[in-house]
This record gives structure tokens, sequence and C-alpha cells, in this order.
């Protein structure tokens, strides 16, 4: 899996410009582990934050000096660069209100 971004422009909401959320997933190749934390994450941006997030995706099987920068020690990871603070999330995603928790976000009522 290489390196990508999946962006969603950012769009003003109702109540104000909306917030752009900057993600960064880490994964070591196309394991189901790292091919399931993508899609859970994928699932999750778009029921709750629609056009407001972008997402790298990092293959640290590619390129693993990558690694260092957000202190990554297990995989796959989820960091949430924007908005701050950094938060990080270590799994494959897949329970939606631990990720919700953990990203800071509300499920809309």
């Amino acid at each position: 899996m290489k390196a990508r971004k999946v962006s969603r422009p950012s769009s003003a909401s109702q109540r104000g410009p909306a917030k752009l959320w900057q993600l960064r997933l880490y994964v070591a190749g196309q394991t189901p582990k790292s091919l399931a934390a993508f899609s859970n994450l994928k699932t999750i941006c778009e029921s709750h934050l629609q056009s407001r997030y972008r997402i790298e995706v990092i293959d640290l099987v590619e390129r693993p000096q990558l690694s260092k920068g957000d202190q990554i020690f297990a995989i796959p990871t989820l960091v949430r660069k924007l908005p701050q603070p950094v938060r990080k999330i270590i799994g494959d995603l897949s329970d939606t209100k631990r990720v919700l928790v953990g990203l800071d976000l509300r499920p809309d009522d």
C-alpha cells in the first residue's frame, strides 16, 4: 500500500466555517488489519466529518523512516494531526465508539 491522500474539500457548515481534520493512518502493507483500518476510517469520516477531512495513508513497509516523526511503534495507528492536540489510536478502528472518543468527535444527535 503506497502513501496516498484521500481528500475531501473543506466546506462551510451552517454553524460557520468547518474545521479541516488532517488524519494520518500508518499501515504495513495490504494486510487484513491495514485494509480494515482504512475502510473503517473512511466510513467514520464520511459519517461524522462529511467533507471536512483529509486522510494520508503511510505504508511503513515502503517508507519505514516516516514512523519516527509521529513516534509510531504499533500498526495500524491513526494520528489526528489537526485539529490540535495530536491524538493517536492504535488498531483496526473497528470499535466506532472508541474511535469517536479517541478523536474527540461526538455522534450527530
